[in-house]
């Protein structure tokens, strides 16, 4: 009656709030005493649990790069393919490039296969892309290729818009052009250039590149061009051996003038 009358509600909270006040007081010391011998466990732990967590992440970083450059093999593969499908004539041998020439005045890759697989002197190369070059040296499993880039390299070609003919030289900076081309013949930048055939080293109709520029002057006797190539020789990660074409060497037919 007392309490419901409100007589001892004050004797009440006067002797309540001190045993508050101390509960609360231990409370924190306990938590501050308990949190001191834990807490460093605990992040010697997270630590370690993080550690283990930076190599997943590290090894799943590996995953997914080896996993990119097998899609973008995959992709030049499956490009190669669609090549020798739209050309059912050729025979081919799919090859990967393993080495390149060291020399920065020579273009030369080395490729995985050789004679056991049919691969001769003088076969062309070629991508998805177009003309990669020939093959200048074998042996049993593996074998050279000059690029068409090379300064030793020379080939036979004709410009689709004009059906005129040239012959397209490589050079030491890497770079290919077209020397020698009369200037009545009408050569603009942007048209095609493709093999002709002529000289029996190469098949016709491969795509070579396309002309970059033209220097024509009135005062010269023959115009030039620059070509860029269809193939990035840089990035030749594949390429295709045509294993059915037999070059043919014509130089003792060319009449030589006498003395």
């Amino acid at each position: 009656m007392l309490a419901l009358s409100g007589y001892v509600n004050s004797a009440i909270r006067t002797s309540i709030t001190p045993l508050v006040y101390g509960q609360e007081w231990l409370s924190t010391r306990f938590v501050a005493i308990y949190e001191f011998f834990t807490v460093p466990r605990d992040v010697y732990s997270l630590r370690q649990r993080n550690a283990e967590l930076e190599d997943e992440v590290s090894k799943l970083q590996t995953s997914v790069i080896e996993l990119q450059q097998q899609l973008k093999e995959a992709d030049v593969l499956y490009a190669l393919l669609d090549f020798a499908r739209a050309r059912p004539e050729n025979q081919y041998v799919a090859c990967s490039v393993i080495g390149r020439d060291p020399s920065p005045f020579f273009h030369y890759v080395i490729i995985d296969h050789g004679s056991d697989d049919g691969i001769r002197h003088g076969m062309p190369v070629v991508t998805q892309q177009g003309l990669v070059g020939r093959v200048d040296a074998v042996i049993s499993n593996a074998a050279r290729v000059e690029l068409i880039n090379d300064i030793g390299s020379s080939v036979n070609i004709h410009l689709q818009n004009s059906k005129s003919e040239a012959v397209l030289r490589g050079s030491v900076t890497g770079d290919i052009s077209i020397d020698m081309v009369n200037q009545d013949i009408v050569i603009s930048p942007g048209d095609l250039v493709l093999t002709s055939g002529l000289g029996g080293n190469y098949p016709t109709d491969l795509l070579v590149g396309q002309v970059a520029s033209v220097k024509k002057l009135e005062t010269d006797l023959f115009q030039t061009a620059v070509v860029q190539p269809a193939v990035d020789f840089s990035n030749l990660k594949a390429v295709l051996v045509i294993i059915n074409f037999k070059p043919v060497d014509i130089t003792p037919l060319i009449a030589t003038p006498s003395p």
